[in-house]
């Protein structure tokens, strides 16, 4: 599994991973700081990929999506806030290390909120060293938790 910045063709694939529109996810890439956790040797949507290199496909020719999960996060004031973040457990457990690693270099603490029965976002929230802080908002009915991390 590799790590690397979000591109606008990884909008299809982050919107399936958290059940969101499409357009809202393009979104999020241009606003946002997104990292996404590909499969290793994924060429990327940007790749110039020869003939000869071994890429499966959909149905209509188009490469098949390798993103295995995303973090998208944006800094205010000595906070770093997780805005959202999915996808497979592994993925997960990797790319909460992002924002971390960004609020440590600049004295910040991260904050997150996880959906109270989501299991594999409160385990990667968890074993990432973050503490439940309190209950957070209802989302569409759903009640969330929210976590903080101070790393300074």
């Amino acid at each position: 599994m590799e790590v690397r910045d979000a591109v606008e063709a990884d909008a299809d694939a982050m919107a399936a991973i958290v059940d969101a529109p499409a357009d809202v996810m393009r979104n999020v890439v241009h606003d946002r700081t997104v990292r996404v956790a590909v499969r290793r040797n994924d060429p990327g949507p940007n790749a110039d990929v020869d003939a000869d290199t071994d890429v499966s496909a959909d149905a209509r020719g188009e490469p098949t999506e390798n993103v295995l999960g995303f973090v998208s996060f944006d800094a205010r004031e000595d906070t770093v806030y997780v805005t959202q973040f999915g996808g497979t457990t592994e993925a997960c457990e990797r790319l909460i290390g992002e924002p971390i690693r960004f609020a440590t270099n600049e004295r910040m603490a991260v904050e997150l909120l996880v959906e109270a029965t989501d299991d594999v976002l409160t385990a990667a929230a968890e074993n990432a060293g973050f503490d439940a802080d309190g209950r957070g908002p209802s989302f569409s009915g759903r009640r969330t938790v929210k976590y903080r991390l101070d790393p300074r």
